[in-house]
């Protein structure tokens, strides 16, 4: 019982990430209709500019809330800007034009990104400093042992949630969620409307970039070790994640990061590591085939 609570714990941590950055996704997707494969790379550059900004002001010297949370601001702004100009120079050109040209172009920005973060980060992985270590360590004892909770992993899925909260009052609450909204039913609409509907998107793409960022100093937190290619399979498990739960629903893409999360931490945990990647594929070939839409996704009508 013990264990399974462990793995139970290691993963809602890892799938509160996965939602993270599979939220980036479902918002990008369900306002433009287009899948940003260079996502994932702007999870890393959030751990590169949070492990910067840490070692610039020395906040891995003594643990530090305070210091957790200005990381995590810096590095939230830092790839909204990166969002805002990849949205503004890369895909607002090609709005209007063919799906497979904005798709390569997605590819192409990945790329860029990757081989942009050898070069200014060197290839060699980087260690994150320890920005914050809880003084309190839970420990449950009874059911037959003594289970030892890592305090760090609570505040990671902590933090998450706080974030999807946010994020979920924005879309549902706000005059601006309203105007998504209404960008992601019909552009030409809510231009009409009076609606700017460029600013609507780049502003998205900001908010979407900055949970990526979040994500990559939460990762730092817990897996310190970080490298310029550490987006390419945590980016592509959370597009599943999107997928499993319906992309361009954002309920949907928390449940279905969540399940992933937690069916490869009980995988590893109860059978095979070597599994762990081939879980995800599997699932989103199981999905694909059985209900295309993801969990909460919804089929839609187009007329020709």
């Amino acid at each position: 019982m013990l264990e399974f609570l462990q793995h139970l714990i290691n993963g809602l941590s890892y799938g509160s990430i996965y939602a993270l950055i599979a939220l980036g996704y479902t918002l990008v997707f369900g306002i433009l209709g287009l899948i940003n494969f260079a996502h994932g790379d702007i999870y890393m550059l959030g751990a590169f500019i949070g492990f910067y900004t840490a070692k610039h002001f020395h906040f891995g010297t003594e643990s530090s809330f305070l210091g957790l949370l200005i990381t995590l601001a810096v590095a939230m702004v830092g790839t909204a800007m990166v969002g805002f100009c990849m949205e503004r120079l890369a895909y607002r050109p090609l709005r209007h034009a063919p799906r497979i040209n904005v798709l390569i172009t997605a590819v192409g920005v990945s790329l860029f990104l990757q081989f942009s973060g050898q070069l200014l980060f060197g290839a060699d992985p980087k260690f994150f400093p320890e920005i914050y270590t809880p003084s309190w360590q839970p420990k449950l004892d009874g059911l037959g042992g003594e289970l030892k909770v890592n305090a760090l992993q609570g505040v990671v899925f902590i933090i998450s949630i706080i974030l999807m909260l946010a994020l979920q009052w924005i879309v549902f609450k706000t005059r601006f969620g309203r105007a998504m909204r209404a960008v992601s039913f019909s552009h030409e609409v809510a231009s009409l409307m009076g609606i700017p509907t460029n600013a609507v998107i780049s502003i998205t793409f900001m908010m979407g970039s900055a949970l990526a960022g979040a994500a990559g100093v939460l990762v730092g937190l817990v897996y310190p070790k970080i490298d310029p290619l550490m987006g390419v399979m945590p980016g592509l498990k959370a597009f599943i994640a999107a997928v499993l739960g319906g992309i361009g629903n954002i309920p949907g893409a928390v449940v279905g990061s969540l399940i992933l999360g937690l069916s490869e931490e009980f995988l590893v945990g109860y059978w095979s590591s070597s599994y762990r990647d081939a879980l995800a594929f599997g699932l989103l070939i199981l999905v694909l085939l059985i209900k295309p839409t993801g969990l909460f996704g919804s089929k839609s009508v187009e007329k020709l």
